[in-house]
């Protein structure tokens, strides 16, 4: 079961859009080194909206196989699509698929059920179900996740409905639950029942210490390392360039060659890149 500090890797890109797969090695190494429970690909964070498919299994190709589970995201707008991208992601070697609801033509209830149960029961990988009605205006409430975590092959959900932390603590007394959005109440969701995270993957050295501090028991210190973080932890969370936020970082640190972002995603201007380093000298 997927559980831990599992970050959303970035694609990363050479400036010309295409994949960077010697830096995207680098990213991997980066976060192995940094001792992450597991890795995600193609979510959110990832720019995975737009990956075609050769280059998701390009990607699973230098992800997969190194000794931690790999989460691979799913936000196919139909059930075959759907199953066949889970299908394909198992046939690359991933471990887990985070699934979102069809989101293009607004399902009932019922029709979320459906879709979860088919491509659970027919994708052939276990399933994370995604909250996330921000981005998709697909609710979920708490009576629906019920009904689709007690699915076959429905492992877990990752929830990003804010509030992050009464949803978590009103579902993990009975499953698996992790929490989202750059790991920006992580905390609030491990007291809460949470059993992991999925941050964007920047600063997975500096976020894991914080769990094991929480983990020991140290709560009082754990949030203390923790609100240090906060200031770059919420620089990854704006719209439209959250995801050059998140490769700038990794391109300072030394772990990617460049923050080529694919659109509509935006490059961040100078002035915000100004701040960001800022952000990240407090943080030396």
């Amino acid at each position: 079961m997927s559980r831990g500090l599992i970050p959303v890797l970035a694609t990363p890109f050479h400036p010309d859009g295409t994949l960077d797969l010697p830096s995207l090695r680098r990213l991997v190494d980066f976060q192995l080194e940094s001792g992450v429970d597991g890795m995600a690909v193609f979510g959110f964070a990832s720019e995975g909206f737009t990956l075609t498919a050769a280059e998701r299994a390009q990607i699973l190709g230098v992800v997969a196989g190194n000794g931690v589970p790999v989460v691979a995201g799913v936000g196919a707008t139909g059930t075959p699509d759907a199953i066949e991208q889970v299908r394909s992601a198992a046939e690359h070697g991933a471990d887990v698929v985070m699934l979102l609801p069809p989101y293009l033509v607004k399902p009932s209830a019922s029709q979320v059920i459906d879709f979860f149960g088919a491509v659970a029961a027919e994708g052939g990988l276990p399933v994370m179900i995604q909250d996330a009605p921000a981005q998709t205006g697909v609710p979920m409430p708490v009576s629906l996740l019920v009904e689709l975590l007690k699915l076959d092959c429905v492992e877990s959900v990752k929830i990003e409905t804010q509030p992050t932390a009464p949803k978590v603590g009103a579902l993990a007394a009975d499953f698996a639950v992790l929490g989202g959005q750059n790991a920006l109440f992580v905390l609030e969701e491990y007291a809460r029942g949470a059993v992991g995270t999925m941050p964007a993957c920047e600063f997975p050295d500096l976020l894991g210490p914080v769990l094991r501090t929480w983990s020991a028991g140290d709560r009082a210190g754990a949030r203390a390392a923790f609100t240090r973080l906060l200031p770059l932890i919420r620089y990854g969370l704006q719209p439209g360039i959250a995801w050059s936020i998140h490769k700038h970082v990794l391109v300072r640190r030394g772990v990617i060659a460049s923050a080529t972002v694919r659109p509509p995603a935006l490059d961040a201007d100078p002035a915000t890149l100004a701040w960001l380093d800022d952000i990240l000298d407090d943080l030396s």
